[in-house]
């Protein structure tokens, strides 16, 4: 060991045959084999870079625009008033004593958060293109941090309801703190639907044209702007095979106190984890030619 010491000061330095041999050590990145090699492990190591493309896709969303992330709260807001002329007042949609409004709202949220996130994770991967072609990270960080970056606009629109609440004075129920869990149910089953996009719009573009179509279709499918319960017989174990129709009831029965989820929860929470592990399993199936075909 070599010390150079002076009156004030003393740096050691490491021998140079240890510090050669740290630089010549050689790091093989070898792509995964296989259906069941998940790479959490890797995505724990690069947490800082999820929480950087979070950031990234956070202030790319609102980048010079002229109201910014007010944008979080307009959106919801002008589709509340359309659903509400159309479907509370023109089509006179029976929601149980519920005013409209609060009904519509607190199906609205859930789904404008699967909607809006979904949409972005479909195009993460082409959107990063460069970076994915020149520097190894795990892959499924991308469609990830599109996803994680939907609760901060979520959380904006989330203050809409809480003042609607207040204007019809409408007290949350007792089952306010089981929010998160739908929440939770919502974005595994976008992170499941965005991981299915993400990787087959890496190969062939029309997912970007056929997704907001897709999206379109579902919402339809999903008790946002009509209660569940006009759906009767056999079509209710159909119905609940869309993981959102789970969500959006177990949310406006926790915060509002609307009808509560049926033992077809099962079904949509069962859905949305299959949905999400396919996902993962199909994305780890091709990750290793993403930087080919992009």
């Amino acid at each position: 060991m070599a010390t150079l010491e002076s009156p004030s000061t003393s740096i050691t330095s490491a021998p140079a045959s240890a510090s050669t041999e740290m630089l010549l050590t050689p790091i093989i990145i070898e792509p995964r084999k296989g259906w069941w090699q998940f790479n959490w492990r890797d995505l724990w190591l690069y947490r800082e870079l999820l929480f950087f493309l979070v950031w990234r896709d956070v202030k790319v969303r609102y980048k010079q625009t002229l109201l910014g992330a007010s944008w979080a709260i307009i959106q919801p807001a002008l589709q509340l008033v359309v659903f509400t002329i159309i479907f509370g007042r023109l089509a006179g949609v029976n929601t149980n004593g519920i005013p409209y409004p609060l009904f519509n709202l607190a199906g609205l949220l859930p789904w404008q958060f699967f909607a809006n996130t979904v949409g972005q994770a479909a195009n993460s991967l082409v959107g990063s293109a460069n970076i994915v072609r020149k520097v190894y990270f795990p892959r499924l960080a991308i469609p990830t941090a599109s996803v994680l970056a939907g609760v901060v606009d979520f959380g904006l629109s989330f203050l809409i309801l809480l003042a609607l609440m207040f204007w019809y004075q409408w007290p949350p129920t007792p089952a306010f703190f089981l929010l998160p869990v739908f929440l939770l149910l919502a974005m595994i089953t976008a992170l499941g639907v965005g991981y299915w996009l993400s990787a087959i719009n890496a190969r062939y573009r029309d997912v970007r044209h056929a997704t907001p179509f897709l999206v379109q279709l579902w919402l339809f499918a999903t008790p946002v702007v009509y209660p569940s319960n006009l759906i009767e017989g056999y079509w209710q174990l159909l119905y609940a095979l869309n993981p959102m129709v789970g969500v959006v009831e177990g949310f406006r029965w926790a915060l509002i106190g609307a009808q509560p989820p049926s033992m077809l929860l099962l079904v949509s929470v069962t859905t949305a984890i299959t949905i999400f592990f396919t996902g993962l399993l199909y994305f780890q199936s091709v990750e290793r030619k993403f930087a080919d075909v992009i």
